[in-house]
């Protein structure tokens, strides 16, 4: 994670600070390919073929206004963005459905006590982004800090 301080006026947590999710990298479709190809038996002509494939069919059956669950994966569908009317009869689609978008919800585990953890966040660890780092020994008027003060968190998934 990086850290991040809300400066938005009027809001009732400005100056506060906040954990914001940091990407170390990307991974694109062909690296993931030839991770896969060390792992299985297909070859990566086939793995991209394939995840190809998936995108095209996955787009007409979420255009067709289907949800599409790929197990152990999560469900995708098409939402809406829309302005609203003052009636239903006042309603239309030209004048206040201003765009589409993708959900995606992860597919979630259920363990023995009940608990629900997302699949692809088992095993997240929480860490501060090493190439980042906020003085923590100042706080937000840019004074010296409290060394006292707790700094960190405990939450169980690395972003």
């Amino acid at each position: 994670y990086k850290l991040y301080q809300n400066k938005r006026e009027g809001s009732s947590t400005k100056g506060k600070w906040y954990a914001r999710a940091a990407a170390d990298g990307l991974v694109t479709t062909d690296q993931l390919a030839e991770t896969m190809q060390r792992n299985c038996t297909l070859k990566r002509s086939d793995i991209i073929a394939v995840i190809s494939e998936l995108v095209e069919t996955m787009q007409t059956a979420l255009q067709n206004g289907q949800r599409v669950k790929l197990d152990k994966f999560g469900s995708f569908k098409i939402g809406i963005t829309s302005a609203p009317a003052d009636t239903a009869k006042d309603f239309n689609v030209g004048k206040h459905v201003k765009g589409l978008h993708v959900l995606f919800q992860p597919e979630v585990k259920i363990s023995a006590d009940k608990k629900r953890t997302r699949s692809f966040l088992t095993g997240c660890k929480v860490e501060e982004y090493a190439d980042y780092r906020v003085d923590k020994k100042k706080d937000k008027a840019g004074k010296k800090a409290d060394p006292s003060a707790p700094a960190g968190t405990s939450e169980e998934h690395h972003a």
